[in-house]
């Protein structure tokens, strides 16, 4: 039972990792209509982030802050020099500039980082395991892992089911054409949710980090996973992102 128990919560964390990196590719396909095979680059970065900002600071806090902005700042350079140009292309070209992103951050993260594995101590204060009702053993990072991604996907539907923001953003993936009649700037909508999802991407790459090795291409093996929960979910749905996750 103490097994089983474990497994589910191993399940709940990985599960809401991977919430945060589909959640940000549904939007953009749903907004966008562009095939972003870059996402997982994304969530690289992250990763390789963490690593870079926790040796430099020696916080892990300070390194989820600057690896998430970097990841969104990165995602904003792509959209504005990349994927604006793709906007009235068909989805082969998307998946072939996109695939192409994937190869050159591959290679220019091996040449910066030297190509060996890298890993991130989790922070001290929940390098330990907790006690949980009935006695069982878990790691306290991991719950932390729990918590940080349940509060991040539900301020995510908060914002996006019950402000103006998130009307607009749902407006945008619903009609473009109609919001950009009523005088909003569906460019500006569209940089916006690009550069959330890429923050998403970033912040899951962070959270992730300190469980299995960062290394170089860990951003395809999670790709897949986020496209079979985009499809099944379906695009542009934030609730059916969360429970397929």
């Amino acid at each position: 039972m103490i097994m089983v128990v474990e497994q589910l919560l191993n399940g709940l964390s990985y599960g809401l990792l991977l919430f945060l990196v589909a959640a940000g590719l549904s939007l953009v396909f749903g907004i966008m209509q562009v095939v972003n095979l870059a996402h997982g680059t994304l969530f690289m970065v992250g990763a390789f982030a963490a690593v870079l900002f926790v040796h430099l600071t020696g916080s892990f806090l300070a390194a989820v802050v600057l690896a998430t902005g970097v990841a969104a700042l990165l995602g904003l350079a792509i959209e504005r020099l990349v994927i604006t140009h793709l906007y009235r292309r068909d989805h082969l070209d998307q998946v072939l500039a996109t695939f192409g992103l994937i190869v050159f951050a591959n290679d220019a993260v091996r040449w910066l980082s030297g190509g060996l594995p890298q890993y991130v101590p989790p922070p001290s204060a929940l390098n330990a395991a907790t006690v949980l009702p009935g006695g069982i053993e878990y790691s306290a990072y991991r719950l932390a892992v729990i918590v940080a991604a349940g509060v991040v996907a539900g301020a995510m539907w908060l914002v996006i089911a019950r402000t103006r923001t998130g009307m607009l953003v749902r407006a945008a993936a619903s009609n473009p054409a109609m919001v950009g009649h009523m005088g909003f700037d569906v460019r500006k909508v569209s940089s916006l949710v690009f550069a959330a999802g890429s923050a998403l991407a970033g912040l899951a790459g962070v959270l992730i980090a300190p469980l299995i090795s960062v290394e170089v291409g860990m951003g395809e093996q999670i790709l897949i996973l986020a496209f079979v929960i985009v499809v099944i979910g379906g695009l542009g749905s934030v609730r059916g992102t969360f429970l397929v996750s």
